[in-house]
């Protein structure tokens, strides 16, 4: 599959998750690295109306959870989330905020990734470290 593929049947695959409920979609990808936006709107604020910690987290999730899929046979294998910790840096109000994530390590049963959530003028938002575990998938 070519990179417009791979975004295409990431994307298809939001349908009905929380990455759809949050507007998070799929935009670039890389030999080690995958892209994807959110924008920023009352469905990501928390009460003050500034940009939910627990959204940025969601998105960080997210786009390094996909990157790993990447990185398997998911007829045979599949990665979970084992440890997220993220640093809240920047808050914002309004507009969309991109996220990187970039391969650190890919071993055999772990991968980690260096997550970076960047807002539209490029200014580092929150700054994440996703550590997933490989498990061979039953049957």
């Amino acid at each position: 599959m070519n990179g417009q593929q791979i975004l295409d049947v990431l994307n298809a695959h939001n349908d009905n998750t929380l990455m759809e409920v949050l507007g998070i979609e799929y935009t670039e990808v890389g030999e080690d690295s995958l892209t994807a936006t959110m924008p920023v709107d009352a469905r990501v604020h928390q009460p003050m109306g500034i940009l939910h910690g627990g959204a940025t987290a969601a998105l960080a999730e997210s786009v390094g959870s996909a990157a790993s899929a990447l990185k398997l046979d998911l007829k045979t294998q599949t990665a979970v989330g084992l440890e997220l910790a993220i640093n809240h840096l920047r808050s914002m109000r309004q507009g969309q905020v991109t996220a990187t994530a970039r391969a650190v390590h890919i071993g055999r049963r772990t991968h980690l990734w260096q997550i970076e959530i960047r807002d539209q003028d490029e200014r580092l938002i929150a700054q994440a470290k996703l550590t997933m575990i490989v498990l061979d998938r039953e049957g």
